[in-house]
């Protein structure tokens, strides 16, 4: 959908170009080609609402000193709709002034198009998959996989709002020497229990929660199990663990506000022989050779620092194999790019996706990797280094019980991904404007107290058509509009960088604006207009941060 934002911005664009195009053929410009023409919001407020440095683009090839290009720009320009003033800057910047009236408009488009505002057709429906948290079924979600589950969840959900067909995978590593060992280690407690003498191998699972698990199979099943651990046949055991722990890692994720539209099985590429089929395809094609025994990937034709082993030399295929297949099945889904969060410790994971991408015959740019970076974790300036729930590290629902959900989201989406990030436990959980989530819930929680209060009084608020927006003219509310205004732009910027942390910035942004508004201009006062184009204001900024909040699953909390 279009917003008036854009369309001043496409119509400021155009004129410029057509007012290049006049001065080639007056002959004041000598140039073959017009590049793309930048035009950005400068970072001072007193140079203008939008500015350009096409001049100084133009320079080299027009063989002219930049200033000297931008006057013969502004001298071709034809009249702006909307523009002010026109003004040439420093080394040769086009700065330009807007009318106020334009911002006006912002307020009907928000009260016209409501959840619909910031929507658009930028990704053109676009077949994305966000593969995102992936934890291995091996044990509880830590405090780690908390960041990737929402960076991947609020991506998905900026991508959805800007046009894209988003689909959110979580891909179950439910097969190989992971799942041996958990079946392994529980079997080991579960003989403990029943008084045998164990000693736990050094990489073994050792958390509390495998002798949670231990305990309630013996006290669902007593002995009936011990005979197949003590001949270490632990498929029982595993088929346990993992099926309790895939069912908590669910929970707790849906707890936290996360749904994936599909759930896939690394077993499954094993039971339908999906390993052996890209395999034979891999070796007609001429990416495998065969030394000492194992087969291994030509990775190096495409960027790779190594080859890499796909199938061992005992027949057993590795981690890559299998991601391999996986890849492979994405694209055969018909996903023209698959987004994969991964953690810190995956980076040196990159080159070789991306070399398999391209070995399958996938364009490299169809896979995207974002690497989110460790967080830490503080309570009173200190780091917590330990939990009370696994014994060895910090459980994402330790976090969430202990700072709610919404604080927790929000926080863990605020910093870039490529980041490394300090969540506060104490800060989390202060209900003052220092928690930047509080502050943002408490922006709408001002909202509906001011409209409770307009029912309470018996106050009608007008229709829009009604009521004259342009009694809007202090500095803090046209600022506030202007916010409003940038949503659309911020929105599809967002989903076109892939980099969720602009919302949750752009949140807190637009909750500041309002608290300066809310602070100077009263709202309920006796000047009828006056009070009526400020309803409308408030109503606009409340669609906006209730579409705010959804994107970044956070509350919208009528009290605090």
């Amino acid at each position: 959908m279009s917003n008036i934002v854009t369309e001043i911005r496409e119509n400021l664009i155009s004129e410029i170009r057509e007012a290049i195009k006049c001065a080639i053929e007056e002959g004041a410009l000598d140039l073959e080609t017009i590049p793309d023409i930048m035009l950005e919001v400068p970072r001072e407020e007193d140079h203008g609402d939008y500015a350009t440095n096409i001049a100084m683009v133009l320079a080299g090839q027009a063989g002219m000193a930049p200033r000297d290009i931008a006057q013969i720009i502004v001298d071709n320009l034809a009249e702006i709709n909307l523009v002010s003033k026109i003004e040439i800057a420093g080394p040769g910047f086009i700065n330009f002034y807007l009318i106020d009236e334009w911002l006006y408009q912002i307020i009907e488009t928000i009260l016209e198009k409501e959840e619909d505002y910031g929507k658009s057709d930028f990704g053109n429906g676009k077949k994305v998959q966000i593969e995102f948290v992936s934890a291995n079924p091996t044990g509880p979600l830590h405090v780690g996989h908390g960041r990737g589950a929402v960076v991947g969840d609020v991506l998905g959900n900026i991508m959805s709002e800007a046009g894209f067909d988003v689909s959110k995978e979580y891909y179950i590593n439910d097969a190989g020497n992971q799942m041996e060992l958990l079946g392994k280690s529980v079997a080991l407690r579960y003989q403990e229990l029943l008084g045998a003498n164990i000693e736990m191998p050094e990489n073994s699972y050792q958390g509390d929660y495998i002798k949670e698990i231990a305990a309630e199979i013996r006290d669902e099943y007593g002995d009936e199990y011990l005979t197949a651990a003590e001949n270490e046949n632990y498929e029982s055991f595993r088929e346990f663990a993992y099926e309790q722990l895939l069912a908590n890692i669910e929970a707790d994720l849906q707890d936290f506000g996360i749904e994936f539209d599909n759930w896939f099985s690394e077993r499954k590429l094993h039971r339908e022989d999906k390993i052996e089929e890209v395999v034979a395809q891999l070796k007609e094609d001429g990416y495998l050779y065969e030394e000492e025994g194992a087969l291994w990937l030509k990775s190096t034709e495409f960027g790779d620092d190594k080859d890499r082993v796909v199938i061992k030399d005992d027949g057993v295929p590795t981690y890559l194999a299998a991601d391999i297949a996986y890849h492979d099945n994405k694209y055969q889904r018909g996903f023209e790019e698959v987004i994969n969060v991964w953690g810190a410790d995956h980076h040196g994971y990159i080159a070789r996706m991306k070399a398999v991408v391209e070995a399958l015959g996938y364009k490299p740019e169809m896979l995207k990797v974002i690497i989110v970076q460790m967080i830490t974790l503080l309570r009173e300036g200190k780091q917590v280094s330990m939990s009370k729930r696994a014994g060895n590290f910090i459980t994402l629902k330790d976090v969430v019980e202990e700072v709610g959900c919404d604080a927790a989201r929000y926080f863990y989406v605020m910093r870039s991904t490529d980041s490394h990030l300090d969540f506060d436990l104490d800060l989390a959980k202060e209900e003052s404007s220092e928690n930047p989530v509080y502050y943002i819930q408490y922006a709408h929680a001002r909202i509906c107290s001011i409209l409770k209060q307009v029912k309470k009084e018996g106050i009608t608020i007008k229709d829009i058509a009604a009521v004259d927006l342009e009694k809007l003219d202090t500095e803090v509310e046209l600022d506030l509009i202007q916010k409003l205004g940038d949503y659309p732009e911020e929105l599809a910027e967002s989903a076109e960088s892939r980099e969720p942390h602009h919302m949750a910035r752009y949140a807190y942004e637009l909750a500041a604006n309002f608290h300066s508004f809310y602070n100077k201009c009263h709202v309920l006062i006796e000047d009828e207009e006056l009070m009526q184009a400020r309803l409308q204001l408030v109503l606009a900024v409340k669609q906006v941060l209730c579409n705010l909040l959804d994107i970044l699953g956070v509350s919208a909390p009528d009290s605090m």
